[in-house]
């Protein structure tokens, strides 16, 4: 494997299968050509589209993970991420909510997640997409989830200002 294959004019392999859970525990974090596959969809169809529309790079912070790179990070047992399917991505020259809004509005995905205002999950699931939009954050020390709905979370932010 040529972890710096392009993926996009944009993205290459390594971006997605660096690991830090991987290379401090001695993961092979390596996807099959079925993964690499679902990450080219990822890229094509809903990454570099993004980045070509924001005109600055997006990061991606985890993208392909192995069963055991999973497990370790915490992710679900369903996650996409293990499929290739997933990446989280962070962005530097706009606000993380202004970003995650555009994808909203404007793209087509399978999940997108807003994490803890810290993160924005993404995935891709061709035909299958199912548009799902949620919210993540902390309550009582555990994770929820809630619907996004654009309207309530604009009242919402113009009621904290």
């Amino acid at each position: 494997m040529n972890k710096n294959q392009k993926l996009g004019k944009n993205f290459s392999l390594k971006e997605f299968t660096r690991s830090q859970i991987a290379r401090r525990n001695n993961i092979d974090n390596t996807p099959d050509e079925k993964q690499i596959e679902n990450l080219k969809e990822l890229v094509q169809n809903l990454l570099q589209p993004l980045r070509d529309r924001v005109k600055c790079p997006i990061t991606v912070t985890s993208g392909y993970r192995s069963f055991r790179v999973n497990f370790l990070a915490g992710g679900s047992i369903h996650s996409q991420h293990m499929e290739g399917k997933a990446a989280d991505i962070d962005i530097t020259c706009m606000p993380l909510e202004n970003l995650f809004r555009i994808i909203a509005e404007d793209f087509d995905y399978d999940q997108l997640i807003y994490e803890f205002g810290e993160w924005i999950h993404v995935s891709w699931n061709g035909k299958k997409n199912r548009k799902s939009t949620l919210i993540a954050f902390f309550e009582h020390g555990k994770i929820k989830y809630r619907k996004y709905n654009p309207e309530n979370d604009k009242q919402q932010k113009r009621e904290t200002k």
